[in-house]
């Protein structure tokens, strides 16, 4: 697991690198489906999603779809990446742990976002490339300490935690890990379909559950 601070402003240049394809998006995909976070748009109009894919599908990268990224896994569509961030309600000064780093997009979105992220991804190959891009966009990294979502405890809790497979059912040692206040957003469920759901941590020290949309996602494995 590593920890990624913000990128700087100068690798993130919304006017350049296929900018008007990611404004075209916020406006077209996420605009339209009541994203309204000012901060959550502005952090997909600023990450190059395209830098997050395959070569081979790169000209797909701002389509309204899913995409393959090898190893048997996707990147999310850009609403339900959206989606799943905006229900965080992030603040900047927030610590956010992230279950399945994959490509490394949703990361960056996060990172635009909060002081730090705290990635975890169990397939090498993915973690490595995912590393190599975002220190490509001027991403600090740091080590974490701990290598797999049952040993969290080193560094938590955490104020977001956002989760990027589907369990059957939530993860005790993830519920765990959120600061009062906090907000997990996880898919749960069995192929093919899943509901996406909230937990929020109340003053209580209770999980408040909320069951939200049905989603795809690859399993928790």
């Amino acid at each position: 697991m590593a920890a990624w601070l913000s990128p700087s402003p100068e690798a993130l240049d919304p006017a350049a690198d296929r900018g008007a394809e990611r404004a075209a998006m916020v406006a077209e995909q996420l605009q339209v489906r009541d994203i309204r976070d000012a901060r959550v748009l502005a952090a997909m109009a600023t990450v190059p999603r395209h830098r997050f894919v395959p070569e081979g599908v790169q000209a797909e990268a701002y389509a309204d779809c899913p995409l393959p990224i090898g190893h048997g896994q996707t990147i999310s569509q850009p609403y339900i990446v959206a989606l799943m961030t905006e229900l965080l309600g992030l603040r900047p000064t927030d610590r956010v742990l992230e279950i399945g780093t994959g490509c490394g997009y949703q990361t960056a979105v996060l990172a635009a976002l909060v002081r730090e992220v705290c990635t975890v991804e169990r397939v090498e190959g993915l973690a490595r490339t995912a590393g190599a891009r975002l220190a490509a966009l001027g991403m600090t990294r740091s080590p974490c300490g701990w290598a797999t979502a049952g040993r969290a405890g080193r560094t938590g809790p955490f104020d977001g935690i956002l989760v990027t497979a589907a369990p059957d059912r939530l993860p005790a040692a993830l519920g765990a890990q959120l600061a009062p206040g906090g907000r997990l957003v996880i898919p749960l469920g069995g192929r093919p379909l899943q509901w996406l759901h909230r937990f929020t941590r109340e003053a209580d020290g209770c999980l408040r559950d909320e069951e939200l949309i049905p989603v795809r996602f690859v399993p928790l494995v």
